[in-house]
């Protein structure tokens, strides 16, 4: 066994030359001494650098985004915002779709130039008008009015409010959360000057003024005994007593006030003389 791994490692380590000679005058060009070890050494350390070089090119260059898990902050905060322009999109020119098809409505006299106040009102108005009833909701409607009719128990008004669709009252970001402890019974939206305060629900305005500290104030009476406040408005485009629609434009954001931060509105929902929470029922 000895003998075998000599020879084996002597077969090994032993050394050819290889030699580049002139064809015409036999003259030895260069000669070079090399082994099974050598060649094999050459191989490796080859291997190596090339390993190393393609680590470094995608280490260093933006190669490496296309590996999995190597994607960094930024690339994935892009493709994320990315994202979310691209749902907006769709979102806009879905509304953009249903306002042209109502102005083609309302140009052909199927709409009420009166029943028009704003672009929302026009997008709330087609879709109610596509939620066609069925002929299984109708007969489900009918046979719930014949076994409700006699029903005298007091229906839940929390469930009541829950049924509710409250209209976005302006557009915005909420710049301060509701917070009864802290005697905030609402929410601030963060928002443009001069933009739309929409009421909320179909109402009654029951006060319109201007107050030192909250600066132009309205409120509106809806059913289900709920009052929507809206507080530091720029100017106000209703009186009390006047009748208004979901989605209809009440005020215009602005700044008034003493306690004010900025053009915001204060928006608070109230129900039996509780504040509630409006994150909790509208989608901000």
């Amino acid at each position: 066994m000895k003998n075998k791994r000599k020879a084996f490692w002597k077969n090994f380590k032993f050394k050819y030359k290889l030699t580049i000679t002139n064809e015409n005058t036999l003259e030895e060009i260069v000669g070079i001494h090399v082994s099974k070890l050598n060649g094999l050494s050459v191989l490796l350390s080859a291997i190596t650098v090339i390993f190393l070089i393609a680590s470094l090119i995608i280490a260093f260059t933006p190669l490496r985004n296309y590996l999995p898990g190597y994607m960094n902050s930024d690339v994935r905060e892009q493709v994320v915002l990315n994202a979310l322009r691209a749902d907006s999109i769709q979102q806009m020119l879905e509304r953009q779709r249903m306002y042209v098809m109502n102005i083609q409505d309302i140009i052909s006299g199927t709409v009420k130039v009166d029943s028009v106040h704003s672009i929302d009102s026009l997008t709330v108005l087609r879709s109610e008008e596509l939620m066609e009833r069925t002929q299984a909701e109708d007969e489900f409607r009918k046979q719930y009015e014949e076994k409700e009719r006699y029903n005298l128990t007091t229906i839940d008004n929390a469930q009541a409010i829950t049924g509710l669709i409250f209209f976005r009252p302006t557009r915005g970001m909420i710049s301060s959360a509701f917070d009864a402890n802290k005697k905030h019974f609402g929410i601030d939206i963060a928002a443009n000057p001069n933009e739309n305060v929409l009421a909320t629900l179909d109402g009654t305005v029951i006060m319109a003024t201007y107050t030192a500290e909250m600066g132009y104030v309205i409120q509106v009476q809806h059913s289900q005994n709920l009052v929507s406040v809206y507080k530091h408005c720029g100017s106000l485009l209703k009186k009390e007593g006047d009748i208004v629609k979901a989605g209809e434009a009440i005020a215009l954001v602005g700044n008034t006030g003493e306690k004010t931060t900025g053009p915001h509105l204060h928006f608070e929902i109230w129900n039996r003389g509780r504040a509630l929470d409006p994150a909790k029922y509208i989608v901000f």
